[in-house]
């Protein structure tokens, strides 16, 4: 099931709202987990046995844990090895035979080849098991934690806001809420507000974007020109960080509508001066659990700079595997991964002096040549595509001009200004002196929220079936 689709918007989240305030407090936890349930198996019914029996299995990894008995740290090593077959089973066991096979043949010309599982990815897994992960380390780390209960777990990994494509919930950071929340009008009144945003961001930014960004990159390469190419790059860039922030901001508005506060996950990327500060903006939930989970247990920058140079390759070469089972993926984590070594080993300093209009375009340009390879399934596609963005060729007979129209200009404009720094000037001022929180203030961005909703849902009726980018992650 979707946000942005009209079964959720008019049958599933007003029942389900309706109902969870019906319930007597001590119950309600059980009506979200049910309701989860059933938007998660609204995908596929198989999908639904599958989490219920990760959930399960777990469960069972974390009771022994709580005993802190002397084969704990065993049973985290279980844990995570059991949850990391998981993951390799359901999505990289056919990238695994793939190359295997390539091995095989290279090596044995007689080498029988094996044959593909086919398994169908289930949806959301890298998010559910990376918060399952987050849920064995943190019981294990910290002992004074309350005993956890399986409803407690159970919702924890299946609470439907962020279910599918985040944000990472890290356990520690949610228990409480789960235990004892409260909900407030102002905090429901805000989470409208971002959901509706996040709606808008979705249907009619991303949306449109990507339309643009097809119409380019599903054309043969060689007939691109450089404009035209610029214009594919850009559009996607602005589709990829709308869909999943869009997202992200539904997710944590919808949390708020039940009395959750979710960790925000993006903050202006696209206004960063380097590499570093990307990472710090970018889907910040994944950034930050593979740097408590995975770069500081491997010892961080305390046992040299080489050390801490292969711990940042390790991590990016995982985080684009992590995105998907191609080498495209492992070759754009690996990308961000060079750039990030390069500004520690001394071009941050360097960078560092430069005006900051330059250090914001070489952080835009690395950050789109990246998306080309996240963007092209091929490396070699991939790569005629970047030449063609520095080729200057403009002897294509297809000018960029032809791909826009009033729509499509009006909503790049959009896209752009409110990805940029002057957007988020706008909105420190406003929070610097709490005009958010005026009376007047709050009146205009409701009747604002009325209007983004109703072309959001106009967009919904005139267009096409548009899933989420991370919903296949």
């Amino acid at each position: 099931m979707l946000f942005n689709s009209i079964v959720f918007l008019f049958a599933f989240l007003p029942i389900l709202l309706t109902l969870y305030y019906l319930t007597p407090k001590k119950f309600r936890n059980y009506t979200i987990l049910f309701f989860s349930l059933i938007f998660y198996a609204w995908g596929g019914v198989s999908y639904t046995f599958i989490l219920i029996g990760s959930i399960l299995i777990n469960y069972l990894f974390v009771k022994q844990i709580e005993k802190n008995n002397s084969f704990k740290k065993t049973w985290l090593i279980i844990g995570l090895t059991v949850n990391v077959l998981i993951i390799v089973l359901f999505k990289y066991l056919d990238f695994l035979i793939d190359n295997l096979n390539i091995i095989g043949s290279a090596f044995k010309s007689d080498y029988t080849t094996i044959p593909f599982q086919n398994i169908v990815l289930p949806l959301g897994i890298s998010f559910f098991t990376f918060q399952q992960m987050s849920l064995i380390w943190d019981v294990y780390r910290n002992e004074n934690t309350e005993k956890t209960s399986l409803s407690n777990i159970a919702l924890y990994i299946s609470l439907f806001p962020q279910l599918i494509a985040g944000p990472i919930v890290r356990y520690n950071d949610i228990v409480g809420q789960i235990k004892h929340r409260v909900s407030t009008f102002p905090l429901f009144r805000s989470g409208i507000q971002r959901f509706v945003l996040g709606l808008f961001k979705k249907v009619v930014i991303a949306n449109t974007c990507g339309e643009l960004a097809d119409s380019i990159f599903n054309n043969s390469f060689d007939s691109l020109n450089t404009p035209v190419a610029w214009l594919g790059i850009i559009a996607y860039s602005l589709q990829i960080y709308f869909d999943f922030s869009g997202y992200s901001d539904m997710a944590i508005g919808l949390g708020r509508m039940f009395g959750f506060r979710i960790l925000e996950n993006f903050n202006f990327p696209y206004i960063s001066k380097s590499i570093q500060e990307f990472w710090r903006r970018w889907h910040i939930s994944l950034s930050t659990w593979f740097r408590d989970y995975v770069y500081i247990p491997m010892g961080g920058n305390r046992k040299g700079p080489y050390k801490t140079y292969f711990n940042l390759i390790t991590v990016f070469f995982l985080t684009g595997i992590w995105h998907g089972a191609t080498w495209s993926f492992v070759i754009w984590g690996l990308f961000h991964g060079f750039f990030l070594i390069m500004e520690r080993i001394g071009f941050k300093n360097i960078l560092d002096k430069l005006p900051k209009g330059i250090q914001w375009f070489y952080t835009i340009l690395v950050v789109m040549i990246g998306w080309v390879l996240f963007r092209v399934e091929l490396f070699s596609d991939a790569l005629l595509y970047i030449t063609k963005l520095f080729s200057f060729d403009q002897s294509s007979e297809i000018s960029f001009l032809t791909y826009l129209n009033n729509e499509r200009i009006l909503v790049l404009v959009l896209a752009i200004i409110s990805s940029s720094l002057f957007f988020m000037k706008i909105k420190e001022f406003l929070e610097k002196r709490e005009l958010l929180l005026t009376t007047t203030v709050q009146a205009f961005m409701d009747l604002g929220v009325v209007l983004l909703l109703i072309i959001s849902i106009i967009y919904i009726n005139s267009g096409s079936y548009s899933p989420f980018i991370y919903f296949r992650f």
